[in-house]
């Protein structure tokens, strides 16, 4: 669900972000991680050889994906749309419980994050992936294999009937 509810959950927006705008274009932002796995679309649901955090970083490289597909797709003058990972091991519950010791604090993650949303230097860039405030590179910018989530994402959501 991490991935699919993300992606629903836009699309249906999306009438509304296109709708609103004004002046300024609307902002879509996808907070992910930098903790990624390359997606077998051959096991996409880990039927062979689950692992938890294996599942956790195809999730996070599917959102970033199809961010960048979005992307993409709009009309920049109209809605943005970006991703990031906003810090690694940040200081929060789920991070301390886990027993890692942080290595960023949430305000960082936090600024970068506010950075992306609201800062006009980032007011024309769309279909990028962040490391913080830095530009990132990454799997996620291989187009074939957007096509192809994409039309997965559709099909398991049932978005294309």
């Amino acid at each position: 669900m991490n991935y699919l509810a993300t992606f629903l959950l836009t699309e249906r927006l999306l009438p509304l972000l296109k709708a609103g705008g004004g002046e300024n274009p609307s902002r879509i932002v996808t907070v992910a991680s930098a903790a990624q796995s390359a997606i077998d679309f051959d096991d996409v649901m880990l039927k062979h050889g689950y692992q938890g955090y294996r599942a956790y970083g195809q999730s996070k490289v599917a959102q970033i994906m199809y961010t960048i597909d979005l992307a993409e797709r709009l009309d920049a003058r109209k809605i943005i749309a970006n991703s990031l990972h906003p810090g690694t091991h940040m200081d929060t519950t789920m991070v301390r419980q886990a027993g890692i010791t942080p290595s960023t604090s949430v305000d960082v993650g936090a600024a970068a994050v506010i950075a992306l949303t609201t800062g006009r230097d980032r007011a024309a860039t769309t279909g990028r992936y962040f490391d913080g405030c830095r530009r990132a590179t990454s799997q996620v910018y291989d187009a074939s294999a957007r096509r192809t989530l994409r039309a997965l994402s559709e099909d398991l959501t049932g978005l294309n009937r």
